[in-house]
């Protein structure tokens, strides 16, 4: 909060320029309704590490979202050569060297599980760090804002076009601008859909007109989204329809790193340091040029303190260091801090909030820091609530690892007949059905030996593959299949020993030395008199 603000008086320091904008949110201010009229920001371009960081972060994301259905990866002849590919009609995950049936969708739980305590770890240790980097918001927002700078100017010439009457050269740069948009919110859509076929033949049957209408219509909604998300709402996303900026403040804790203006040293703001100091006024380093609000995306002034709004994106870090290097001040006035370092260095420039903002209680005369002014460490990321997530996010993938290297792929499933559950055959022998199916969980042909463990005078039949009763057949299943069976086991007369019988279904394949068995029942009239 700023306790002081010293008057302006008449002339700047040439090397600075003041920009004039107004924040379009401000906690200081009361909030306009819900259905109010959007405020246009129009974001000044910046320069610095934070935005190079941010523009990695684009190319890495975009490049990732862009490119990956286009990789192959060589699984054999019997399986799609496509790296990544969710699978709909055969009910099949393909990551790389990982396949993912319907029945391990455990795996998916796992990892949802895992990006939700990754995201509480991220939060508390660094803020909204996905939301200033990495959200799809974010980042396609970011896409946008480039295209636009690159069409219409920075932010002034933006400002002006926006309130100059439609000329030739306002409706040409606004139709190419749109245009642009539209052509990447069409590549956006048509990505998508390459997660879930083919990319090469899907992308040449849906030029020519060959692809399936849900194609056509997934691409053409996701390009509506991706238009007015990216291109129309922008920060409006962030604020009124995400739910992350209200759920965030039970994320934090003192010692969370979030953007923050250190008006401890920047306060009392002064356009005119060299005359206030001669008046004997306290000075802070804050020149109040307004750079840090020109270039916020979400039209905030990060002066006001913390904000719903605020996705710690760090442009407004960017802006305010270059200032403080024309000026020959100390980078950090806009600076990642923690709750308790702010608080600590505010007391000390406040006498623990006895006197108003002064300076001077934090500097030495040659104007660096004193020694009890804290400074960011990076230990303090090391605290029990980030062990705590960092031990479950650890824990969560370390399971899904050993279940992925320990899983079978050979699996049998066994379905007993409800009606009739036993036949009683001429002899006095009794017969159960059964439906077994046998999972070849990769892409390759295999030969299952199928028998029995248990019920040793019992014997077997599957119909389709062998008429002649034994305990031991070979069944061969085509690679990425499953083969159901119909199988009966006959029972002799003089074995019959009790009302059920326990035995085992055995699936084996010696080649791999891979095997699974089946726990079933098989039942009777009545024990054996």
């Amino acid at each position: 909060m700023n306790l002081y603000t010293a008057p302006h008086l008449e002339t700047e320091p040439a090397s600075v320029e003041r920009i004039d904008v107004q924040p379009a949110h401000s906690r200081n201010k009361p909030r306009e309704p819900l259905y109010a009229k959007r405020k246009k920001i129009f974001p000044k371009k910046a320069e610095g590490r934070f935005r190079r960081f941010k523009w990695l972060v684009m190319l890495i994301t975009l490049g990732i979202y862009y490119l990956t259905p286009w990789i192959r990866w060589d699984r054999g002849p019997y399986a799609p050569d496509q790296a990544v590919l969710v699978d709909l009609a055969n009910r099949r995950f393909y990551f790389f060297f990982i396949e993912i049936w319907p029945q391990e969708f455990f795996f998916v739980a796992g990892l949802l599980v895992m990006a939700g305590f990754g995201l509480f770890l991220v939060t508390s240790a660094v803020g909204r760090a996905w939301c200033g980097y990495a959200c799809p918001q974010t980042v396609w927002v970011d896409l946008f804002l480039a295209v636009e700078r690159f069409i219409e100017g920075d932010r002034n010439a933006r400002i002006k076009l926006d309130a100059a009457p439609w000329t030739f050269d306002k409706l040409w740069r606004r139709v190419v601008k749109h245009a642009t948009w539209i052509v990447i919110a069409v590549v956006t859509g048509g990505a998508w859909i390459f997660y879930f076929a083919d990319a090469p033949t899907l992308a040449f049957d849906f030029l020519t007109g060959n692809a399936a209408v849900v194609a056509y219509t997934t691409v053409a909604i996701l390009t509506a989204t991706t238009y007015v998300l990216g291109g129309l709402m922008r920060e409006q996303v962030c604020i009124y329809m995400c739910p992350w900026p209200r759920i965030q403040g039970a994320m934090l804790d003192e010692h969370s790193l979030v953007v923050t203006y250190n008006d401890w040293r920047g306060e009392p703001r002064s356009r005119h340091a060299k005359k206030a100091a001669a008046a004997g006024q306290p000075v802070g380093d804050c020149v109040d040029c307004n750079a840090c609000v020109a270039v916020c995306p979400m039209g905030i002034d990060i002066r006001d303190g913390q904000q719903m709004e605020c996705i710690t994106c760090a442009l407004c870090i960017d802006a305010c260091d270059s200032v403080m290097d024309k000026i020959g001040k100390p980078r950090g006035l806009i600076a990642y801090a923690t709750l308790s370092e702010y608080e600590h260095n505010m007391a000390l420039a406040t006498e623990h909030g006895t006197t108003a903002i002064d300076p001077a209680k934090v500097r030495n005369p040659d104007g660096s820091f004193i020694d009890k002014v804290r400074h960011f460490n990076w230990r303090i990321i090391l605290r029990p609530r980030t062990l705590l997530y960092l031990g479950v996010w650890t824990l969560v993938g370390l399971g899904l690892v050993y279940a992925l290297l320990s899983r079978d792929r050979l699996e049998i499933n066994v379905l007993h007949d409800r009606n009739p559950q036993f036949v009683l055959e001429s002899d006095g022998s009794i017969r159960n059905g059964y439906t077994i199916r046998l999972l070849n969980m990769i892409p390759e042909p295999r030969t299952i030996l199928l028998s029995m463990d248990g019920l040793p005078e019992a014997t077997m039949k599957i119909t389709g593959i062998t008429e002649v009763p034994g305990r031991l057949f070979a069944v061969q299943v085509e690679p990425d299949k499953t083969m159901a069976l119909k199988v009966f086991v006959t029972l002799p007369k003089e074995a019959i020993a009790s009302e059920v019988n326990d035995f085992h279904f055995i699936a084996e394949d010696r080649s791999s030395h891979e095997a699974d068995r089946y726990a079933a029942t098989f039942n009777t009239p009545g024990a054996k008199k």
